[in-house]
């Protein structure tokens, strides 16, 4: 990474990219370096054709405590000093689409992000991580769209992401309650895909997926996320249709090319580690 950031950090190894949250807000609390930051990183990871695969994690004890209230409130109250209703509605929906666009392009990325929580996951932690990929949790993990009890509705992704992911029924009884949700609730619903013992087997075991991931072919991967996202509100003729066009380009590849031969001779295929492509 060629910016500097004071919310998130970076280790890489391998093709797979850990970004750790580390506030510098208490429990990794959201504030504005994070929204600043956040948007700009996705871009950079965009021009990284190296990572292959991202893994997201918190510093310290907690994935994140969400929304840093108090220093984001004088930036929320200066988006509202206007002096008609409706300057102050457009400030305010700038400030929210702007904060939105971070985790809009985690979701948009084609690189996998595997989301791995341990401690507190509170809003927009949650809706963070909905906009992940993967979910992975230690026993450990609380979850919480806490919103409702700050008199607010959930903005930023989790709306939207959710529903995909545990169903209208549980995000509805997740963001009208405001309550907290352990790790077994979590496994239990589909929120997360695997719960483990502790944060230090989590971390491990977040690292061999993306290993795993990150091992395969890039376009072949990359291809499943952007149809899987495709997909969302369509019907399964235009699924197929999409993935159709994908993989008539695709079987083209290099990358390609290479399984079928490493089929036919029965060895480990070697893919192009040096391009998101492949081509």
């Amino acid at each position: 990474m060629t910016t500097t950031y004071q919310s998130l950090a970076f280790e890489e190894a391998g093709g797979v990219l850990t970004v750790s949250l580390v506030g510098p807000g208490k429990g990794n609390a959201m504030g504005p370096e994070f929204w600043d930051e956040l948007p700009v990183a996705m871009d950079e990871l965009e021009r990284m054709p190296e990572v292959r695969c991202i893994v997201i994690r918190g510093s310290g004890d907690h994935f994140s405590y969400g929304l840093d209230v108090a220093r984001m409130l004088p930036r929320i109250a200066s988006m509202a000093s206007g002096s008609t209703l409706a300057g102050e509605r457009r400030k305010l929906m700038a400030q929210i689409r702007f904060m939105q666009s971070g985790f809009l392009k985690m979701h948009q990325s084609p690189k996998p992000v595997i989301a791995a929580v341990h401690g507190w996951c509170i809003g927009g932690g949650l809706n963070m991580i909905a906009a992940a990929d993967i979910r992975l949790c230690s026993r450990d993990a609380k979850f919480s769209l806490r919103e409702a009890k700050l008199a607010i509705t959930p903005d930023i992704g989790g709306l939207q992401f959710l529903p995909h992911i545990i169903g209208q029924g549980f995000t509805r009884e997740m963001a009208f309650t405001g309550g907290d949700y352990d790790a077994a609730f979590a496994g239990r619903i589909g929120l997360v895909n695997h719960v483990y013992d502790t944060p230090d087997a989590l971390f491990e075991a977040a690292a061999t997926l993306a290993r795993q991931i990150a091992d395969n072919p890039a376009p072949a991967v990359q291809g499943a996320k952007e149809v899987l996202n495709y997909g969302f509100g369509k019907d399964i003729d235009d699924g197929m249709q999409y993935v159709a066009v994908w993989n008539s380009s695709q079987m083209q590849s290099v990358d390609f090319g290479e399984a079928m031969q490493a089929t036919l001779e029965r060895r480990k295929a070697e893919f192009n580690k040096k391009t998101n492509r492949g081509y």
